[in-house]
């Protein structure tokens, strides 16, 4: 049954960017749209139930479970470029015009755009280009969410949590201030509170640089994206000093253009133990992408 307010390409558009939710979300949108006179039984259900209630789409997406970050992603599935930085009113703008037909090619020019979006036109990026693009949209959307946490910190819609990682992920993490510590954490629960503790309890804040040679990326003959990038940490207005942070990323097989986090090596450098010469204005990562696949094959 067609909604009254919806066109079947807005109906077909809402389907794919409902489909970044997470289950438990989208059953809670569900319980909102429908004011709990529908019990769905699968996603499909509710995605469904969800279209059927709604009058229009600005009503679908002005939702606060459709978080920025959602729409976000799905305009990069889509290869349209917009700034990382935009606000959710000018996202649903743009998800808008693409859905009446005002943007009708998908921008070529977009770095924003994943390497599983398919461009229509000649491609002629290579494999590694949409590996590092990949990468530096993972790292905007992470550090931003995890720099949210901070008690001070521009509040994300997104939820941080374990759902964000696989469950048997894996983290490192060595810091060197006086002396060098090392821990280890196993699992999705722990990995997830232990990143969380460094900013919402040690008030720590990550500056990555997404430029130059402070970011890197590869791909492991496992298929293991490898994302490399550096960065400043900062604690109030003052530098603590540099981080590396190496992530291994999976597509999850059942949610298309989702990625979840399997590795996470982290290294804090303070600035009292830093190298002789060592530029903490613009730290860089001196893997180059073979080496990063050899750390992990």
């Amino acid at each position: 049954m067609a909604s009254l307010g919806l066109s079947e390409r807005e109906q077909a558009g809402c389907r794919e960017l409902l489909e970044f939710l997470e289950t438990e979300e989208l059953m809670a949108l569900t319980d909102t749209v429908t004011n709990r006179l529908v019990h769905p039984e699968s996603r499909q259900e509710a995605i469904h139930a969800i279209l059927v209630y709604s009058q229009n789409v600005e009503e679908v997406l002005k939702r606060r479970k459709v978080y920025r970050e959602i729409i976000f992603k799905y305009l990069a599935a889509q290869g349209i470029p917009v700034p990382p930085s935009s606000e959710k009113h000018l996202l649903i703008d743009r998800v808008k015009q693409y859905w009446n037909g005002q943007l009708t090619t998908r921008s070529s020019e977009s770095g924003e755009r994943k390497p599983h979006a398919k461009s229509h036109g000649e491609r002629q990026k290579s494999p590694q280009d949409d590996i590092h693009d990949l990468g530096g949209e993972f790292c905007q959307w992470f550090f931003e969410l995890l720099n949210s946490q901070h008690p001070l910190g521009l509040k994300s819609e997104e939820r941080w949590g374990p759902q964000h990682f696989w469950e048997d992920a894996r983290m490192k993490f060595c810091y060197n201030t006086f002396e060098k510590n090392m821990e280890e954490y196993v699992g999705a629960e722990m990995v997830s509170l232990r990143l969380l503790s460094l900013v919402k309890e040690e008030y720590l804040l990550f500056n990555p640089n997404l430029h130059a040679n402070g970011l890197k990326c590869a791909t492991s003959q496992h298929g293991l994206v490898l994302v490399a990038v550096a960065g400043t940490v900062h604690r109030d207005n003052t530098c603590l000093g540099i981080f590396e942070q190496i992530f291994g990323l999976i597509s999850c097989p059942l949610r298309e253009n989702t990625w979840k986090i399997k590795v996470v090596n982290l290294k804090i450098v303070g600035q009292n133990a830093l190298e002789p010469g060592m530029q903490i204005e613009k730290p860089s990562i001196k893997y180059e992408p073979n080496q990063l696949q050899e750390l992990y094959d």
